[in-house]
């Protein structure tokens, strides 16, 4: 049974200037398009269309939120990285993005959701320096760990680790398959020991 399967929609937002108020504590989650952000969310809350999953990168265009608890919101960030949109939404997608994860009061931390054969891009550096100087906790999920060998995946784990250990001492890192389960107890542990810590 998910720990957070109490969880409903409460609001999308396109602009900052609508964002709910600073009243709960949020974790937000992120990632490149096509990354597996969606279904992270729906497998952490044993929902299976709780966030919507689609084979077309670049759906998630509003920052969405889902309330677990009178003051608890899981917060689905646009996905980044797509080319296929014009400069000014690529754009106003950044502005989102940074502004929300620089300046959210109420943000305890942020999951990031990296494809395991394609971890670190650039952008998902580009991320880790945005909100790195918050100095709020970042966990990665390299997803799609079932599509590699056990042993690949944990080479691949191995190198992230590694790298984040000097780099973003502030991450921990871990193995996550959606579609297997893999992972999903660590990850909802992590996230629980957040709100503790609140």
């Amino acid at each position: 049974m998910s720990r957070f399967h109490n969880v409903t929609f409460y609001t999308s937002v396109n602009d900052v200037r609508n964002l709910p108020l600073n009243t709960g504590i949020e974790i937000a989650f992120a990632g490149r398009s096509n990354a597996g952000k969606s279904s992270v969310i729906n497998r952490l809350t044993n929902r299976s269309r709780l966030a919507f999953v689609s084979k077309t990168p670049g759906r998630t265009q509003l920052i969405n939120f889902f309330q677990l608890n009178t003051n608890l919101f899981f917060v689905d960030l646009p996905g980044y990285g797509y080319a296929k949109v014009p400069d000014s939404i690529r754009q106003h997608w950044q502005n989102l993005l940074s502004n929300y994860l620089q300046t959210r009061e109420s943000l305890r931390g942020l999951v990031l959701i990296m494809d395991i054969r394609h971890p670190l891009k650039p952008l998902d550096i580009n991320m880790l320096e945005w909100f790195a100087p918050t100095g709020k906790a970042i966990h990665i999920l390299l997803t799609k760990a079932d599509k590699m060998s056990a042993q690949q995946a944990n080479v691949t784990l191995k190198n992230v680790t590694l790298y984040l250990k000097v780099a973003y001492p502030q991450c921990s890192v871990q193995l996550f398959s959606s579609l297997a389960g893999t992972g999903v107890e660590n990850a909802s542990t992590v996230i629980s020991e957040w709100l503790i810590k609140s």
